[in-house]
């Protein structure tokens, strides 16, 4: 039988967080005869692999050959943000159960896409089953080293400026290494309803009023939920002032919460002041996406301990989960 062509031209869009489309270009006759396509897929950094041979090792995936381009979908080996090699070889199935293999094409490079708004709405809807019950709190805080607020006080004019955020919880997080913000907490333990007097962060202890950064002027959004192989599981939350530049990020990228009513932490108006509620049974981390200066609340230092395992800092989700993943690239 005669060769089959070496597929050229590779090209690949329709780029998401698990799926991508992918065509190339064959020789007239090779398009009638074609019955399957072998696609060698490798993470970026297994760049040493030897092609597989379909002789010997079961292709990593195999397609019946359908028009170009096709759809490469599955979230069981494609990860977010995730950069892949790929290159393609086509085959015809003979009568003899043996396969007529083309050459291996080029080898091109991609990266995955974050998750999209309905990914987040699908991790909303599994993070909404776990919140608790609704607990009131007046302030937000934030937890770090005296020499952080030395560092705000001396060189950013009193400032606490927003920072980009790491690469911690969910791999797919649109918000990760491109959202600039202040990570504050607002949990309060349940017996004093204050704040606890531990932190993972560090021992000094800034509080604002919770209405200088959260009301009607602010909207709310959706981040991430995710665990740490524990039994806790975090819930980020992005507040940003309407028609600020992290408010049109946002927008265009992450599940808005209605301010008033929703399962984490809401801002209502009641008897003519503004209450404010977060969620009991999870660890909430609120983003504010504005400097936020000093003067507007107090600095202190807390008497509990440090507790470095509650870190969040560069924390890798726990994949098996199952609370807290879906089923879409991990």
């Amino acid at each position: 039988m005669e060769l089959l062509s070496t597929p050229r031209s590779i090209e690949i869009n329709n780029i998401t967080c698990d799926s991508f489309r992918i065509s190339w270009a064959m020789d007239g006759g090779d398009l009638e005869r074609v019955t399957h396509y072998f696609i060698d897929l490798n993470k970026k950094e297994n760049k040493n692999s030897n092609k597989f041979k379909h002789r010997d090792v079961p292709t990593k995936l195999v397609a019946k050959a359908v028009p170009l381009p096709m759809t490469v979908r599955g979230h069981w080996f494609l990860s977010p943000r995730t950069e892949y090699s790929v290159a393609v070889q086509t085959a015809v199935k003979q009568s003899d159960g043996e396969y007529l293999v083309s050459g291996w094409s080029e080898t091109v490079e991609f990266c995955t896409g974050d998750y999209a708004k309905e990914h987040l709405a699908q991790l909303q809807e599994k993070a909404e089953l776990i919140a608790g019950r609704m607990l009131r709190f007046s302030v937000f805080y934030r937890n770090q080293h005296k020499e952080y607020f030395q560092h705000a006080r001396m060189h950013c004019g009193n400032m606490m400026k927003p920072y980009l955020k790491d690469n911690s919880g969910s791999h797919g997080s649109p918000t990760s290494g491109m959202l600039h913000g202040i990570f504050f907490s607002c949990n309060t333990e349940f017996n004093t309803g204050q704040p606890p007097q531990d932190s993972p962060y560090g021992r000094y202890r800034f509080q604002i009023p919770a209405q200088r950064l959260f009301s009607p002027n602010t909207n709310l959004y959706f981040a991430d939920f995710y665990c740490m192989y524990t039994a806790y599981h975090y819930v980020i939350l992005v507040l940003a002032p309407k028609g600020s530049p992290g408010d049109h990020f946002c927008q265009e990228r992450l599940p808005q919460l209605d301010i008033s009513c929703n399962k984490f932490l809401t801002c209502c108006m009641e008897d003519g002041e503004l209450v404010y509620r977060h969620a009991q049974d999870i660890i909430l981390e609120v983003i504010y996406t504005e400097p936020v200066d000093l003067s507007l609340g107090v600095l202190g230092e807390i008497s509990g301990h440090q507790l470095m395992s509650l870190s969040t800092a560069d924390a890798k989700k726990d994949p098996s989960c199952k609370t807290c993943n879906i089923s879409v690239g991990r």
